[in-house]
């Protein structure tokens, strides 16, 4: 069973998708676990001198630093922006040190220590590392609308001009201003799987330790987060694949939008942990990792519904649960 036996339509001979935040696992956090010391306290490197409590790559990788979602990328460091209080968007709440808070920010600073460590570019570096593709792209992905973080922008710095779209550019803002670390990598389906060959065996075992948890009981390791159980989530559905297929890595692409079929309701708290780690994107794709045997699936996609609109986040679910039932439900038998 592979990914080519699941039903699609491709307009674009070897698309370029763009990975957005899937470059945090597949980029950023295998060159912090080949640069880095891990416990090492990295706040006055970094700028935090008035910060009570150490702040490592540990910390940066789990999300648990404490550091909030996200700030507009304006070239001056995360922790002179911190010392400024903004407000009118959820991506600019604050967050908690051990209480993991998914933020790009931390992953801006990995990129950045990492850049430090080995005087060569993250660009550079990571595409040396994953055969991915950093932006300027020479192929364009398929461009999509602006997402809630121009509007988180508006609300921060309403004097600074949001990042215009670019064809040649990721669909991130940040990334588009320039930011690393957190997204900026794009990849075709077949450069992904090749990559995936070596970073579902050398690179994700590693990302797959408990280290701290969200509000909700949702675990994070050092790069992935747990899959967990509940109705609606993707465990539901990953748990269908078999121990020991030698086919994965799977990639399934799914370049254009389909009509779609609802998804069962998301449980409002998650289940018990799964045997599978995942990371998402918000341009659509995903991916998934089973360090039992070492299983590996992504899904690639662009988060475009009829006439080019942005899936809303159920909306993109949905798409989700369609491809990996289908996909899953044929490879369990």
């Amino acid at each position: 069973m592979t990914a080519s036996s699941v039903p699609s339509v491709t307009s674009v001979v070897n698309p370029l998708f763009d990975l957005a935040s899937l470059t945090k696992p597949l980029i950023t956090a295998p060159l912090a676990h080949a640069f880095l010391d891990l416990d090492a306290d990295r706040r006055f490197a970094l700028g935090f001198h008035a910060r009570e409590t150490p702040l490592t790559a540990r910390q940066l990788l789990c999300h648990g630093a404490g550091l909030p979602p996200w700030r507009p990328f304006t070239g001056e460091s995360v922790a002179a922006q911190l010392r400024r209080t903004v407000a009118g968007h959820a991506l600019l709440r604050e967050a908690k040190v051990g209480e993991a808070t998914y933020s790009d920010l931390g992953y801006r600073l990995l990129a950045e220590l990492v850049e430090d460590e080995t005087r060569v570019s993250f660009a550079r570096l990571g595409a040396a590392l994953s055969g991915l593709t950093p932006a300027p792209w020479r192929d364009a992905p398929e461009q999509m609308p602006d997402g809630p973080d121009a509007e988180a922008w508006r609300a921060a710095e309403p004097e600074l001009v949001v990042p215009q779209p670019d064809a040649h550019l990721p669909h991130d803002l940040n990334a588009r201003a320039g930011m690393q670390g957190h997204a900026g990598f794009g990849a075709a389906a077949g450069q992904l799987r090749a990559w995936l060959k070596i970073w579902s065996v050398q690179w994700a075992p590693r990302m797959c330790v408990e280290t701290s948890k969200e509000a909700d009981g949702s675990i994070w390791g050092l790069g992935l987060r747990v899959a967990h159980f509940g109705s609606g989530r993707f465990a539901e559905l990953l748990e269908r694949i078999p121990l020991g297929m030698p086919e994965s890595p799977w990639v399934i692409e799914w370049p254009i939008e389909t009509l779609d079929q609802p998804a069962p309701a998301l449980s409002a708290e998650p289940g018990p942990p799964s045997s599978w780690w995942c990371h998402f994107g918000f341009t659509g794709s995903a991916l998934f990792f089973r360090p039992t045997d070492g299983a590996c699936l992504a899904v690639v996609m662009h988060r475009l519904g009829p006439e080019g609109i942005l899936l809303s986040a159920n909306e993109l679910r949905a798409r989700r649960w369609y491809i990996l039932d289908r996909f899953t439900a044929k490879l369990g038998g």
